[in-house]
């Protein structure tokens, strides 16, 4: 049975719908994600796990938050100190060998994972600010970040993760068109372009 040009059409009118909902349930996740800006205190190597640092990490709260991240081989410990980060501050603590990790540091890599390199909030945005994605004043209309439970039930970051990269200029972008924000400017990497962010 041959398809009519009409029922083409219309097939192709309704994947492009699906589509266009794929893309807002990407960026309605997005703005569900508690990202803040955070500034490490301390880090040290993980005792028992040798591809693991520990961060004691201010993001703003009364404490400050310890999280392990994956970064051995990738970053000197030293740069480390002090540097100004970008924390995913709402997924479930998880135990990490013996301790327990509450958020994670985002980073930018290249398509072999060979270089590695966390992403760098704007200058003049302090620890505890929130990050979003899209325009200069956006923030004003997201809606409260997710609880842990809703973002691990819903999976909210494994929806959004696929879509984060850098550009060529190196920001931080959602979907290619949403740039990564605090009200200082944007999120970047520091020489990483078109590299997948997680």
């Amino acid at each position: 049975m041959r398809i009519t040009q009409e029922e083409e059409e219309e097939e192709e009118e309704e994947e492009a719908v699906k589509a266009v909902k794929a893309i807002k349930a990407v960026k309605e996740a997005a703005d569900l994600l508690d990202i803040r800006v955070g500034r490490i205190l301390k880090a040290w190597r993980h005792e028992e796990a040798d591809s693991l640092y520990v961060e004691e990490v201010d993001v703003g709260e009364p404490h400050p938050r310890l999280i392990c991240s994956g970064l051995v081989n990738y970053i000197p410990l030293h740069l480390l100190q002090d540097a100004r980060v970008v924390v995913l501050a709402n997924l479930k603590p998880r135990n990490m060998r013996g301790v327990k990790s509450s958020g994670m540091l985002m980073a930018a890599s290249d398509g072999s994972h060979s270089n590695v390199e966390l992403l760098v909030p704007p200058e003049g945005s302090i620890p505890g600010d929130r990050i979003w994605f899209g325009s200069p004043h956006q923030h004003q209309h997201l809606p409260p970040p997710a609880s842990p439970n809703q973002i691990q039930k819903k999976k909210m970051w494994e929806l959004v993760q696929p879509h984060l990269k850098t550009d060529d200029s190196c920001v931080a972008m959602l979907l290619g068109e949403h740039a990564m924000r605090t009200s200082a400017g944007v999120v970047f990497s520091t020489c990483l372009k078109n590299a997948v962010i997680s």
